[in-house]
């Protein structure tokens, strides 16, 4: 931390005692959000909800007695602990509490989830489902260095040319009809649409 005194003032001691307690909290801070964050390591990503019921079990403490001891509706942790809901800060603050930990703690729990599922969400928009893709079909580079938004022409063309209907469908969800028309246009586009059991023409 900085100084607290201005340039041209000498500091009186005062200034340098105040200065030496917030320096101390400061670093006192840090740490501890290291050691806390060093603690839950393990449990990123999960939603804290689930790791919430493994500690209530493992501590023989019963949902409903446990909210109303925290003044919430039991559904609503009942909600929590099924990963249906998330923690707000004034909820994870009275189960920190309740519970003995860190202050703070489910909250940073909620927080490593939320950004794994932000992850999970930006990975889905960046290529499509490789599960449905023979590797065969691009033979000649590496599917996993595929540009699919630079390349979405040839990528489209390629599948639509050369790969079976699973692999169709899945470059179709992918870039949304419009973007399949503009490149091989309406008629080729409607023929891979799969027609119902009882519309089938003999």
């Amino acid at each position: 931390m900085r100084q607290t005194c201005l340039p041209d003032r000498q500091c009186s001691i005062e200034d340098k005692i105040k200065h030496q307690a917030l320096t101390m909290i400061y670093y006192k801070q840090i740490c501890l959000f290291l050691t806390v964050e060093s603690a839950l390591a393990k449990y990123k990503g999960i939603h804290p909800g689930l790791i919430l019921d493994r500690e209530l079990t493992k501590r023989k403490l019963k949902k409903g007695p446990f909210a109303r001891m925290l003044s919430e509706y039991p559904q609503i942790l009942n909600d929590i602990t099924k990963g249906r809901r998330g923690f707000t800060p004034a909820l994870s603050l009275k189960v920190d509490k309740a519970l003995g930990f860190e202050e703070g703690t489910m909250l940073l729990l909620q927080t490593y989830y939320e950004i794994k599922r932000e992850k999970e969400k930006h990975r889905a928009d960046i290529h499509p489902d490789l599960s449905v893709l023979r590797n065969a079909l691009f033979w000649d580079t590496d599917i996993n260095k595929i540009d699919w938004h630079q390349q979405y022409r040839a990528v489209i063309e390629r599948v639509f040319q050369r790969g079976n209907e699973l692999e169709r469908n899945g470059i179709i969800n992918f870039y949304g009809p419009e973007k399949i028309r503009s490149v091989i246009g309406e008629q080729d586009i409607n023929s891979n649409i799969p027609i119902m059991p009882h519309l089938k023409i003999k």
